[in-house]
C-alpha cells in the first residue's frame, strides 16, 4: 500500500515476547489484527515501543516480514531502519523497501549525534538511496540531541522524505518547524498527550503508544478532530489524558507492556536493561486503567 500521508492514528507497535525472550510471533499476529479490526490508519514496527535496540539484525528483519504478511496492504506498514551510524542506516533502509515497507522512520544519530550539516546528510544520505516515503524522528530525550529547525526545513524539500515525528513534547518547537507542514510534508505527534495541539497547527495525527492498548479510542479522537468534531475529540482526549500520561511513569514500553498485560492482552515480558514496573507503579497504573473503564 502506497503511504500517502495519512491522517490518523499510527500505532507504534510492541513487539510481544514469549517467557523466553522469544519473539513471540503468534501474539504479534493477534495484536495486528487487533489493531487493524479497531481502525488504526497504520502500523509502525520496529519503533522506540517496539525494543528494537534490544534486537538483532536477523530478529528485526524476521519482525518486519511477519508484520507486512499479516497486514497484507490492508494498512501501510512503517519501518523504523533508524541508526546512529548513516551507512547502517541506509543498509538497513534498503532491506526494508525491499521486503515490502511502504514507508520509513528514520531517526537522528544518537550518542555521537552531529551538528547540523551532519544532521543533514544522515537523513539525506538515506533518503536518495531508497524509493519509498521517510518520516524523520525527532525525540531529543531519547537521543540527546534535536534535529535543528533548519535542518527540517532543509530536508522537508527532499522529495522522498514526507514528514516528521515530532517527540520532544515542546511545542514552540513545533511551532517553529510548522511552516514546513504542507501537502508534501506532514507533521505526526510522537506525544499522545499532545496529540491535539499539533492539529490545531497542522499536524496529521499521532505515531501512538496509546494505541496499543486502546486503538479504537485514539482513532476516533484524531477522526473525530480531523473531521471538525473537535469539541468531541478534545472530550475523549481529555477523559484518557491521565492513562496517556500514566503509560510513560515509566521509560516506554514499561508501562504499556504491563497494561497490555492486565489487559490479557499477550505482550510478554521485556528485554533487559527493561525490566518490570515497580509494584507502586503498577498499582498506579491499574487504577487509572479500572478509572478508565479497561479492568
Amino acid at each position: 500500500m502506497k503511504f500517502n500521508n495519512p491522517t490518523g492514528s499510527i500505532v507504534a507497535m510492541i513487539t510481544p515476547f514469549h517467557q523466553d525472550g522469544s519473539v513471540n510471533f503468534d501474539a504479534l499476529t493477534q495484536l495486528l489484527e487487533r489493531q487493524i479490526a479497531a481502525g488504526t490508519d497504520a502500523i509502525l514496527t520496529l519503533g522506540t515501543t517496539g525494543e528494537y535496540p534490544t534486537m538483532s539484525h536477523e530478529e528485526d528483519a524476521s519482525v518486519v516480514a511477519h508484520t507486512i504478511k499479516v497486514v497484507d496492504g490492508r494498512v501501510p506498514v512503517i519501518v523504523g531502519s533508524g541508526s546512529n551510524c548513516t551507512a547502517t542506516q541506509v543498509e538497513k533502509s534498503i532491506q526494508y523497501q525491499d521486503m515490502g515497507a511502504d514507508a520509513l522512520l528514520l531517526i537522528s544519530p544518537y550518542y555521537n549525534k552531529a551538528n547540523s550539516d551532519g544532521m543533514v546528510r544522515h537523513f539525506a544520505e538515506t533518503a536518495d538511496r531508497v524509493k519509498i516515503p521517510c518520516l524523520l524522528y525527532n525525540v531529543p530525550g531519547r537521543t540527546g540531541c534535536s534535529i535543528p529547525v533548519s535542518a527540517v526545513e532543509t530536508l522537508s524539500r527532499h522529495p522522498r522524505i514526507c514528514g516528521i515525528k515530532e517527540a520532544s513534547g515542546d511545542m514552540s518547537y513545533a511551532m517553529k518547524i510548522a511552516h514546513c507542514v504542507g501537502p508534501d510534508f506532514a507533521l505526526y505527534s510522537g506525544n499522545d498527550d499532545i496529540t491535539l495541539p499539533l492539529m490545531s497547527i497542522g499536524g496529521s495525527g499521532v505515531i501512538s503508544v496509546f494505541a496499543n492498548v486502546c486503538p479504537d479510542v485514539c482513532h476516533q479522537i484524531v477522526a473525530d478532530y480531523a473531521g471538525g468534531n473537535q469539541a468531541r475529540a478534545l472530550k475523549t482526549h481529555l477523559k484518557y489524558l491521565e492513562l496517556m500520561n500514566g503509560l510513560f511513569m515509566e521509560v516506554n514500553p514499561i508501562p504499556v507492556k504491563s497494561a497490555m498485560n492486565l489487559m490479557g492482552l499477550d505482550a510478554g515480558p521485556l528485554r533487559l536493561p527493561l525490566c518490570e514496573m515497580s509494584r507502586e507503579h503498577q498499582t498506579a497504573l491499574r487504577a487509572m486503567m479500572e478509572e478508565a473503564g479497561l479492568l
